[in-house]
């Protein structure tokens, strides 16, 4: 919880605000049954009106200031509860900004919802009712108690008994539903990836008509979340008619006992009455206490999970002295290997030795799992190497620091991904600062001003959230423009052009030849044609190097490369090409 209220910031002045009004109010509340008392036994008794008057006065100015007291308690416990769960929020949000992609590998998009939403929600419930109720409960029961023992001490050892009842039931029933709110949350995000996964994909599964086989997997979803939550409540439920018994037996013996001692003299009518009402501020105390000891209990399992957040640090960091200038476009793979988990004997790539010059246009091929991917990514360090280097203008990657680097190398991975705003808006992730006619040589180069221009709105056509009004092959050239502005020494396609026809694909790599022949190009390709022409051909094969060399060397002397041109080429053309 330490590490959580780090986080408070300046809203730690409201909850100290928050925790005196309430102490306050408590005080206030305590005093008036006492008041009470004394107008029944001073006043009316004696049918003494002065006093009742001047004792009147004084519980509506006490009740006043409770009221007061209350609401200004209210008003800072919200200020500090919802201020701690924005700043949790933009903590998690932030630290997930630093995180590189292995770091994100370790936790789901569900679970992280999860954790900025109904995890941090929880926290922020616990946090009010902690300053709130939490303080309030102990002291009204403190309070009280000792009010009780002040009026009569012997009827005061009574209540003890019904308070050590409550507590050991409330106890066991705590132990017991912690450990179901712990698996809560985990049901959570099972029900959320359902949620996310459908919503996601509901082209598909309305492709397929498999809309009822989802429903059954959310409604299962939905039932295990159902039964856990019923399973708690149910024995939650138990607290309530444990507090009933605990009322009752001491409401029978205030009045059994009072009586005597009423009968006997030794109690007023006025102290039996505020006695009534000290006793059910202890018993309500408790109650209160036992729901704050719930929601806590709750709350510790997501604040487990948020720590899990807050606590992970970037596995790629930058080096004390880095290096902010690229000095050109050349790329050295020094006998790298490379496996996505630090301690697995299986690797991705295995000895690869590469040596790429800047201004090289360099086709990369292979079959799926070839480690295609896998080689760019260390490129701009996405991901570190196991063994070996990766250097690119002639110094190691792990030199530079990261945003300098990845300013100058540019990849358009394969799930290309656009977000809600102008098209402009999209363009300028690339570069912020660039002008309108910067953005429209950028789409001209790739060949995206065929069809934005088409649009009503041109360039301020807007693009719905993860570009759905657009094609898979327009959504492409967007984000190769949108590369292209930031003029980077060195450009990655990642099979980025496996969703346009051919001929806007040769026209691309035509610009690129054209326009920027000092810029290093690595092609990712399905399709040969998209390589054939580039100096010189990577071939991969699980992880290995097949053959690195020109097209028409390739076809000679490797088989791999061979069958792939023969099956392409001779066995009818590409999909969009006549044989």
């Amino acid at each position: 919880m330490r590490r959580i209220l780090q986080h408070l910031g300046r809203y730690r002045r409201d909850s100290i605000i928050c925790i005196l009004m309430t102490a306050l109010e408590v005080v206030m509340e305590v005093l008036l049954p006492f008041i009470t008392a004394r107008i029944i036994d001073d006043g009316l008794s004696e049918s003494n009106m002065p006093v009742v008057y001047r004792y009147g006065i004084i519980m509506i100015i006490m009740a006043f200031l409770s009221l007061l007291f209350g609401a200004l308690a209210g008003k800072f416990a919200a200020s500090a509860s919802a201020g701690l769960s924005a700043n949790l929020r933009e903590a998690i949000y932030a630290n997930i900004q630093t995180f590189s992609f292995s770091n994100i590998d370790k936790f789901s998009v569900p679970g992280l919802v999860t954790r900025m939403t109904t995890d941090i929600t929880n926290v922020q419930m616990a946090f009010m009712m902690t300053i709130r109720v939490a303080v309030r409960s102990p002291l009204m029961f403190i309070f009280s108690y000792a009010m009780c023992i002040y009026i009569n001490l012997r009827m005061s050892l009574m209540f003890l008994i019904s308070v050590a009842f409550l507590v050991v039931v409330m106890g066991a029933i705590m132990v017991y539903t912690i450990r179901i709110f712990n698996q809560v949350f985990r049901r959570y995000d099972d029900l959320n990836a359902s949620v996310q996964e459908n919503v996601s994909a509901i082209r598909v599964v309305k492709a397929f008509v498999r809309e009822d086989y989802e429903d059954k997997k959310f409604s299962k979803a939905s039932f295990n979340l159902y039964r856990l939550f019923v399973k708690a409540e149910s024995k939650l439920a138990l607290i309530n008619p444990a507090m009933m018994l605990a009322v009752y037996f001491c409401i029978i013996s205030v009045s059994w006992l009072g009586a005597h001692f009423i009968v006997g003299g030794s109690m007023s009518t006025g102290d039996l009455t505020s006695l009534f009402s000290y006793v059910m501020g202890i018993l309500m105390s408790l109650m209160m206490l036992s729901m704050v000891v719930v929601m806590i209990s709750m709350s510790l399992a997501s604040i487990r999970r948020i720590r899990e957040v807050l606590d992970e640090t970037p596995d790629l960091k930058d080096p004390q002295d880095p290096v902010m200038n690229v000095e050109d476009g050349s790329i050295d793979f020094n006998h790298v290997s490379f496996s996505y988990k630090r301690d697995s004997d299986k690797y991705a790539l295995s000895d690869i030795d590469l040596h790429i010059r800047s201004g090289e246009t360099i086709g990369v091929i292979g079959g799926t799992g070839s480690g295609k991917s896998s080689l760019v990514n260390l490129i701009c360090r996405l991901y570190d190497v196991n063994k070996g280097s990766v250097c690119v203008g002639g110094l190691d990657v792990r030199r530079y620091d990261m945003e300098a680097l990845r300013n100058q190398v540019s990849v358009v991975l394969q799930k290309n991904t656009l977000f809600s705003g102008t098209i402009l808006d999209n363009l300028r992730w690339g570069n912020p600062d660039a002008t309108e006619e910067e953005c429209v040589e950028a789409c001209r180069m790739a060949c995206a001003d065929e069809f934005i221009d088409r649009f009503p709105d041109g360039y301020h056509t807007w693009i719905e959230r993860g570009g759905n009004n657009v094609s898979g092959g327009q959504k492409q050239r967007l984000c190769i423009a949108r590369a292209l502005l930031k003029k980077p020494k060195i450009l990655i396609l990642d099979d980025s052009t496996s969703a346009v026809d051919t001929a806007t694909d040769a026209k691309i790599r035509e610009a690129f030849s054209r326009e920027i022949p000092g810029t290093t190009k690595i092609i990712i390709a399905q399709r040969v044609s998209s390589v054939e022409d580039a100096d010189r051909i990577l071939v991969l094969d699980d992880g290995k190097i097949s053959g690195f060399d020109s097209s028409e060397n390739l076809l000679k002397n490797n088989e791999i490369y061979r069958e792939i041109y023969e099956s392409q080429v001779k066995g009818g053309g590409d999909f969009d090409q006549p044989a």
